[in-house]
C-alpha cells in the first residue's frame, strides 16, 4: 500500500496487539542521517502506534557492517525512546536456521540473533535507496542481521563472503528463512546512491510504503520502473514453494 507521507498514520496490524514481543529493525547500520539511514521520525510514528494498543516489549535490533558500536550508532541518530530495549546485532548469540526452500537459491541456512526467534511480530523498516538502479528496500535491509564475524570474507568487514553466491540470491534465501510480517519504506525522501553506501543524492518523494514485505518492495520498484533482481528471485523460490505445496 501506497500512503502520502503527510496523510501516514500507524495502525497497528491486529497481529500487534497479542504479541509479547515487538522486533524492529531499522537501516541504521552508518551515523549518518535519512534518508541514508531510517530516520527517528518513522520510528517514533510506528512506536508510538505500538503503544497506543500494545505494552509488549519492543526491541530494536541492528549490526554495523564494520561491527562499530551500535550503541554509539543509535546515539548519533537520536534512537533515544524511552521503554525500547536496542540491541546490536554482533552482541547477540547465534543459531543456525535452515532455509524452508528444497532447493536454495544460494544458502541452505543461515546464522542468525537467536532473539528473532523470541519475538511474536517482525517489521523492518528501510529508507527508499536505490544503487546501480537496483532497490534496496525493506527485504535487503535484512541482510545486516547477519553477523559480519561468520560472513565478512577477506575484506574483514560487511558481508563479502555471500557476494560468491550472489547477493541478491542470498537476500531471497533470507526472506524465506527470515520472514518478516511488515515492511515499510519512508520514501518522502529518495536517495540515488552513486559509489559508496553513503554516496549520492536525496530526492523529495513524498510516500510511504507499507505492507508484506516482499509487496511493498514489488510496489516501490514499480513506482519509479525500477528492476529490482533479489524480487525476482523471490518470485522463483515462491513457485517453487507453491509446487511442493501443490504435490
Amino acid at each position: 500500500m501506497i500512503v502520502e507521507a503527510a496523510d501516514f498514520v500507524f495502525e497497528p496490524p491486529p497481529r500487534v496487539r497479542w504479541a509479547r514481543r515487538i522486533l524492529i529493525k531499522p537501516c541504521a547500520g552508518y551515523p549518518l542521517p535519512y534518508p541514508i539511514t531510517t530516520s527517528r521520525e518513522i520510528l517514533a510514528t510506528v512506536i508510538s502506534g505500538i503503544r497506543k494498543v500494545s505494552e509488549a516489549d519492543i526491541i530494536l535490533l541492528e549490526g554495523s557492517p564494520y561491527q562499530e558500536s551500535m550503541k554509539s550508532i543509535y546515539r548519533a541518530l537520536g534512537y533515544d525512546f524511552p521503554r525500547i530495549l536496542a540491541l546490536d546485532v554482533k552482541d547477540c548469540i547465534f543459531v543456525e536456521v535452515e532455509n524452508p526452500l528444497t532447493r536454495p537459491l544460494a544458502m541452505s541456512t543461515f546464522w542468525l540473533p537467536n532473539v528473532l526467534l523470541y519475538c511474536d511480530y517482525l517489521i523492518t523498516i528501510a529508507p527508499f535507496k536505490v544503487f546501480a538502479k537496483q532497490g534496496s528496500f525493506s527485504i535487503k535491509n535484512l541482510l545486516s542481521l547477519l553477523p559480519v564475524s561468520r560472513y565478512q570474507g577477506e575484506e574483514g568487514f560487511g558481508w563479502g563472503a555471500l557476494y560468491s553466491f550472489g547477493i541478491d540470491r542470498v537476500i531471497a534465501d533470507l526472506y524465506f528463512t527470515l520472514p518478516f510480517d511488515l515492511g515499510i519504506i519512508d520514501a518522502r525522501k529518495k536517495f540515488i546512491g552513486t559509489a559508496g553506501p553513503a554516496e549520492g543524492e536525496a530526492e523529495d518523494y513524498g510516500k510511504i510504503f507499507i505492507g508484506e514485505p516482499y509487496e511493498v518492495d514489488c510496489e516501490a520498484s514499480r513506482s519509479i520502473k525500477l528492476v529490482t533482481e533479489y524480487l525476482q528471485w523471490i518470485e522463483i523460490g515462491k513457485t517453487q514453494l507453491a509446487s511442493i505445496e501443490g504435490d
